[in-house]
């Protein structure tokens, strides 16, 4: 899941880019065009955007398709922000280059026809019949992140408690980098990032319980805790008109691969792949108010 895969989106997740939209760690169009920072910042900022994106249908899937995601921000000041890849978070520490505050974000479920989210437009994966439907999912928690070297580096931790679709705990960890150009006609992102989890979380997704096995034709299999799946990613944003006046553009890309202990399921070995590749384009506009 492009914890998902550009994310900073893909800022996610994430493998997992169809289920829960680009992963943390990559920057998004809006991002980026935000990051010129213009001399007069409003208090708030809406960002309003599309990110085509062609990716495995379900982490773990052989099978792509392609999904359009909604990239939907609002952000007061840098205190609280909100948007659908980075959740719902308020940086209740915030100096001396330290955010720290509490955090929730959305997980967006399985479909066993498909494999895809509901913004899936077309592709699609037939691996997972018999397997069940996952809902959406709560999950609950907090961040620290620090900069270093300007800004330029982030170094970031999330944890948080999953309810509903799941009940497991998960943790993703980030190292990020990030520059541009003297003139801001061009800004780039890389980051290494790796998702960990208990066995209540990885057994929903790639567990094979004995109901399941019967159903799909698959050997049962129980999943345990470690790490779920760790990767890079990349974007490279080109903001259109002065401090993206006319919005900005981004591409990005984003490979994982899945941990051993999820990697040994037999969903995956039988159905599915441990590498996950993912690539796409978005577009954003940002508009400021008080």
């Amino acid at each position: 899941m492009i914890r998902p895969a550009a994310a900073l989106i893909l800022i996610t997740a994430t493998p997992a880019l169809a289920q829960q939209g680009p992963a943390p760690g990559v920057p998004t169009t809006l991002q980026g065009a935000q990051a010129q920072r213009p001399p007069a910042p409003k208090a708030w900022t809406l960002g309003i955007g599309l990110a085509p994106i062609y990716a495995p249908v379900w982490q773990g899937s052989r099978d792509h398709g392609l999904s359009i995601f909604p990239d939907l921000r609002l952000n007061y000041k840098d205190a609280v922000f909100l948007s659908v890849p980075d959740g719902l978070g308020w940086n209740a520490v915030n100096r001396d280059g330290w955010k720290i505050g509490p955090l929730a974000k959305i997980r967006f479920g399985r479909q066993e026809n498909t494999g895809g989210s509901p913004f899936l437009i077309t592709g699609g994966s037939t691996a997972l019949r018999g397997m069940g439907d996952i809902g959406l999912a709560g999950e609950f928690g907090g961040f620290a992140q620090k900069s270093l070297a300007g800004g330029k580096l982030r170094l970031r931790a999330e944890v948080r408690q999953g309810t509903g679709g799941h009940d497991g705990l998960i943790a993703d960890t980030i190292i990020g980098w990030s520059d541009r150009k003297k003139d801001a006609s061009l800004l780039w992102n890389l980051s290494l990032r790796a998702t960990w989890a208990d066995s209540d979380y990885s057994n929903i997704y790639f567990g094979v319980s004995a109901a399941q096995a019967a159903a799909a034709g698959l050997p049962a299999f129980t999943t345990g805790s470690g790490l779920i799946s760790a990767g890079v990613s990349g974007a490279l944003t080109k903001p259109l008109g002065r401090f993206g006046k006319h919005g900005a553009l981004t591409l990005f890309t984003s490979y994982d691969r899945l941990g051993d202990v999820v990697a040994g399921s037999s969903l995956i070995r039988l159905r599915g792949q441990r590498d996950q590749v993912s690539v796409g384009l978005s577009y954003g506009v940002r508009f400021g108010f008080n």
